[in-house]
């Protein structure tokens, strides 16, 4: 394969990393795809299959990881599901509404209104919602782990074919 399309699978790997830090871009999905797009040119065979497929698993654990992370951390600390609920819609809701950060703030302001409602206590309901950021925290930093270990199977792809 040219080195010049290996360099742009690569960037669009890098681009997809970024996505693991920032709410706009799926991350993960767009490692995951430039490493398809790089099978499909260069094959699966020997080392391709269990790269693509150590890539893919990665990619599966590294999604799921970044919903169940925050919402475990919610449910840990007692929040019911109304609140995960009410964190999930405004968080849809403010995607659409406010470009690159509206997934967060839009969760984040919906779980401290639900708590908010639930308790009577804003200092609860703050309490609350950090438990929901540092979810998130953790989240982000399983997600770019999991970007991180999607780019060393791929390269480890590329130098063995």
């Amino acid at each position: 394969m040219d080195i010049s399309v290996v360099l742009l699978i690569g960037l669009v790997m890098a681009v997809g990393l970024i996505g693991t830090l920032l709410p706009l871009l799926p991350g993960l999905p767009i490692v995951w795809a430039a490493a398809l797009v790089y099978g499909l040119a260069e094959g699966f065979a020997g080392a391709g299959a269990i790269a693509f497929t150590l890539i893919t698993l990665i990619a599966v654990t590294g999604i799921v990881a970044g919903f169940v992370l925050p919402h475990r951390r919610l449910a840990v600390k007692g929040a019911p599901l109304s609140t995960v609920a009410a964190g999930l819609v405004l968080g849809i809701i403010g995607f659409f509404v406010i470009p690159v950060v509206g997934l967060v703030v839009g969760a984040v302001g919906g779980v401290l209104l639900a708590e908010r409602s639930r308790t009577g206590d804003w200092a609860t309901a703050w309490v609350t919602t950090k438990d929901l950021l540092v979810g998130f925290g953790i989240g982000v930093a399983v997600e770019f782990a999991a970007g991180l270990a999607m780019i060393a199977c791929w390269v480890a792809w590329v130098l063995l074919t």
